[in-house]
Parts: C-alpha cells; sequence; structure tokens
C-alpha cells in the first residue's frame, strides 16, 4: 500500500515537472519569438531614418557645392562617384540621429498601441524589452567603430581627391553672345550673335595675347561656323568675309610710326585646344598623409613622430637661443674692456673721470660714438631676437595644433560607437515615456538631443584643438553630457516613474513655491 503510494506520488510529481517544463520551454518559445518582432520593429524604422538622414545631408552638400558642379560639363559617372563617396563621409552624422529617432519611434509605438502594457502585464518588465535592442546596439557600435577606422579613411581620401579635381575643372566650354569669353588660354573671343542651330555664328572677333604684348593681333570676320574635332579635344573656328590686323613692334621707330599689317580673307580656319577643359584626376598619394585618413595605428605613429619632433625642435631652439645669448654677452664684455684699457692710459684727470662714469651703468664707459653703436647693434640684436621668438612660437602653435588635430581624430574613432550607444538609451526610454510613435514628435524630440550631441561635439573638438580644453574632454564632451541623462532616462522608463504627468510636475512646483515663500517669511 505504502509502495503504491509512493509511486502514484512520484508520478505525479513526474507531471508536475513535465508540466513546468512544457511551460517554460513555451514561455522561452514565446519571449524568443517577442524578441523576434522587437527586433524586426526597430530595423525597419533605423534603415528607413538612416538613409532619409543620409539623404538630407547629400542635399545639403549639393547645395554647398552646386556652383563647383554646375556648368563644367561633368560626367554622370564623376558625379555619381562624388555622391557616392560623400554619403560614405556622412555616415558618421546619420548613425547618431537614425538610432535615436529609430528608438524613439519603435517604443513610441509600442507605448501608442498599448503593447508595451501588454509586455508589461504578462511579467516581462521594460528591461527585458530593451535587452535585445541593447545586444543589437552593441553590435552597431562596433560596426561603427569598424567603419570609422577602417572604411571612413579610404572614403574620405576618395571624396577629398574627387572633389579637388571637380573644382580644379574649368567650366565647359560655352560662348555667349555678346560676352567677351576669355576661357581658352592666350585668347579672347566675341560673338555678337548666334544662328538657331547654335554653330553659326555672326560679327566674330578673335583677340590672340600668345604673344604677351596685348592687342596686337586681331581678327575679325562677318560671318563663321564652329564645331568640334572628332575627337571632342579641339573647337575649329571657320571664318568668312574677314581681315586680320596685326600691330608691327619690331621695325625701326614703331613706337612713333605705330604701323600695322592688315590682311583680307575669304575663308580662315582656326582651331583652339580644349584640353585644358579636360578633368585631370589627382593622385591619391597627395593626400594621403591627412589626419582625415588615417586609421588608429597611422594616427599613433604620426602622433609619436609629431610629438617626437616638437620635442626636438624645443631642444634645439632652446641651445640655440642660450648660445646666441652668450655671444651677444661675450661681445659686450670684449667692448667693455677695451674701452676701459684705453681709459686708464690717459692722463691722471681723465682717469678720474672715467672712474667716476664707472659708478653708472656700464655704457658710460665708452665714448660717445661707440655708445651709439652699441645702441644700435643692441637694438637690432633685440629685435631679430623678438622676430625669432614670435616666429619660433607661431611654429610650435602650428605644430602643436596639428598634433592636436591627429588626437582628436584618434579619439574620435572611439566616441562615434560610445556616443551611438549613449543615445540608443535615450531615444528607447524617451519613447516608452512620451507613448507616441511616427515621425511627429518623436523627431521633434530626436532633433533636440541631436542638437545637444551634435554642438557640444563640434565645440569640444575645436576647444581641443585650439588648446582652449583637453583632448580628452573636448572629444569626449558630448558623452559626458549625454551619459547622465541616458541613465536618468532609463532608469524613470524602467521603473514607470510619471515623468511626463501633469499632476506630479503641478505637485512639485507648487512644494516649491512653498519652500521659498517660508525662506523668504523666515529671512523677514
Amino acid at each position: 500500500m505504502a509502495l503504491f503510494y509512493f509511486e502514484k506520488r512520484g508520478k505525479r510529481h513526474q507531471e508536475a515537472l513535465a508540466k513546468s517544463f512544457n511551460f517554460a520551454k513555451q514561455n522561452r518559445q514565446a519571449l524568443k519569438k517577442l524578441n523576434w518582432f522587437i527586433l524586426k520593429s526597430y530595423v525597419g524604422p533605423l534603415v528607413m531614418t538612416f538613409f532619409i538622414a543620409l539623404f538630407i545631408l547629400l542635399m545639403q552638400f549639393l547645395w554647398r557645392y552646386i556652383d563647383d558642379l554646375v556648368g563644367k560639363g561633368l560626367e554622370i559617372n564623376i558625379i555619381a562617384q562624388l555622391l557616392f563617396y560623400a554619403s560614405f563621409t556622412f555616415v558618421p552624422m546619420a548613425f547618431p540621429i537614425s538610432i535615436l529617432l529609430s528608438s524613439i519611434m519603435t517604443f513610441g509605438n509600442f507605448g501608442e498601441h498599448y503593447e508595451l502594457v501588454a509586455m508589461k502585464a504578462s511579467g516581462i518588465s521594460t528591461w527585458k524589452v530593451m535587452r535585445p535592442l541593447v545586444i543589437l546596439s552593441v553590435f552597431i557600435s562596433l560596426f561603427a567603430f569598424y567603419f570609422s577606422n577602417n572604411m571612413l579613411p579610404i572614403a574620405n581620401l576618395k571624396f577629398k581627391t574627387t572633389l579637388y579635381d571637380v573644382q580644379k575643372k574649368k567650366l565647359a566650354f560655352d560662348i555667349s553672345e555678346g560676352i567677351f569669353y576669355d576661357g581658352i588660354e592666350s585668347y579672347v573671343i566675341r560673338i555678337n550673335s548666334k544662328g538657331r542651330d547654335g554653330q553659326t555664328i555672326y560679327d566674330v572677333k578673335i583677340y590672340d595675347h600668345t604673344d604677351n604684348m596685348g592687342n596686337i593681333k586681331v581678327i575679325t570676320a562677318e560671318k563663321g561656323f564652329m564645331e568640334l574635332s572628332p575627337n571632342q579635344q579641339n573647337i575649329i573656328f571657320t571664318l568668312y568675309d574677314g581681315y586680320s590686323y596685326t600691330d608691327v613692334y619690331n621695325v625701326r621707330n614703331y613706337r612713333n610710326d605705330v604701323p600695322f599689317e592688315r590682311t583680307k580673307f575669304k575663308e580662315q580656319r582656326l582651331k583652339f585646344d580644349l584640353s585644358e577643359f579636360n578633368m585631370s584626376r589627382s593622385q591619391e598619394d597627395l593626400f594621403k598623409g591627412n589626419y582625415m585618413m588615417l586609421n588608429i595605428s597611422q594616427l599613433n605613429y604620426y602622433i609619436d613622430s609629431i610629438g617626437a619632433q616638437i620635442e626636438t625642435k624645443k631642444e634645439q631652439y632652446s641651445r640655440n637661443f642660450t648660445r646666441r645669448l652668450s655671444n651677444y654677452a661675450s661681445i659686450d664684455t670684449t667692448k667693455a674692456a677695451t674701452a676701459i684699457a684705453s681709459i686708464k692710459q690717459r692722463d691722471t684727470a681723465q682717469q678720474a673721470e672715467a672712474t667716476d662714469q664707472l659708478r653708472w651703468p656700464l655704457i658710460n664707459s665708452f665714448i660717445r660714438a661707440d655708445q651709439i653703436k652699441i645702441i644700435e647693434n643692441a637694438l637690432q640684436a633685440t629685435r631679430n631676437t623678438r622676430e625669432n621668438v614670435i616666429w619660433t612660437k607661431k611654429d610650435f602653435q602650428k605644430r602643436e595644433e596639428t598634433l592636436k588635430k591627429h588626437q582628436v581624430f584618434w579619439h574620435k574613432k572611439f566616441s562615434l560607437s560610445i556616443a551611438c550607444f549613449i543615445l540608443f538609451f535615450i531615444g528607447a526610454p524617451m519613447g516608452a515615456i512620451v507613448r507616441k510613435g511616427g515621425l511627429g514628435l518623436p523627431l521633434v524630440i530626436a532633433v533636440g538631443f541631436f542638437l545637444i550631441y551634435y554642438l557640444t561635439s563640434i565645440f569640444g573638438e575645436k576647444a581641443a584643438q585650439v588648446g582652449d580644453l583637453n583632448v580628452y574632454l573636448g572629444v569626449w564632451l558630448s558623452s559626458i553630457v549625454l551619459f547622465p541623462i541616458g541613465l536618468f532616462l532609463t532608469f524613470k522608463a524602467t521603473t514607470d516613474a510619471p515623468l511626463l504627468d501633469g499632476d506630479n510636475w503641478k505637485r512639485l512646483f507648487i512644494r516649491m513655491y512653498r519652500f521659498f515663500n517660508k525662506e523668504k517669511t523666515a529671512t523677514s
């Protein structure tokens, strides 16, 4: 009987364990599905906001450099390359704003559709809801570091080189009516009017400055025709019924007589080289040494090299400056000893007078002419020393600024990753608190926090480069400012604190008002 009881009890225990295991298994499966749902809800807005931010930054770039792109006859592939490389350089700005905005939108949608309330009612805390996105944010931060260290330097190099070539390219060959066109080197061309075909030209004047003697050669024609050569490298002018005027300056008394030659022609062909209008590509090696084109290992090398150069320059200047002062002192001492020896050879009265003069500064031991020379030499030496000190100070300042730029960019490799992580912990709790999705209120909140991040970053980096702030403090200023805000918002969201409850803020202001009134009453 007892054996039967224990067997039955063991079966009930096994059944309870099996049910508990099945429930835990189902719970894990449900939690896994929930995590995938949260990730899918977050990735969509993240990708969308990233490309929207990238597009806005590209439009800003086009607006800024529109004058360098329009009117130069650039090929489509050149413009596409420039925009492609420019988009890579804007990723460090698009990443933070997209993470911030997408996290606010995701958790705002959860709160607006009561999905976050349902998760909490099922025993899932806000921190557990955030956990899969936290893991994803870690991977995004690692990718941001990889991008900043390995891909961004190459993109900066390609972008700067292509932009430099585009800016250097001349405007496309285009002669307007009634305008003196000087785009072709050593020539000025004026066309009074054009035909409907755009190639027939009337009342043409061409000023030839190839001899660098002014307007001594002028060609005029009533009518002409212009066309490109088959290889597109030359423009050919065929002129009809015109004259060629040339001032003769290589004959005797040409300045007084001012002779010139006039040649009439029925047809004349002129060919102008257009190769200078082609876009030449610069060597990328010219820009490789810039701090924006370096990764961490290369930055470490340059930082050590520049720092060693500065220390060596300081030691050399200190030795040279001391040697220069000692030379000045030795010259003055020699002159003084010579003057004193000459004074001692004078008669007794003169020696007594010289002895009285020696009580004054050393220069009183010299005669008037020598005193003037000594003062002039001293003034000249002082001016030279002052100019040398000023020039050396500026040189050291430039070297220090270059060193700090390298150090700032070294820290920026890491600050981007940390900023992405911190901005997630601002956006996700803020979305859970405001409980509004879409692009309305989340966009306003995201722009506000992003402005804080961007302005503090720019201010800190500029201040660090000029030496007003420490490099560490300057680069990490934005993270230092935003990190406490992220902690505070995360704490409020995970503890379900009514941060935006109007009644709570009203009660807080009332307590503050009463407290200050009591202080005033006590003091009075």
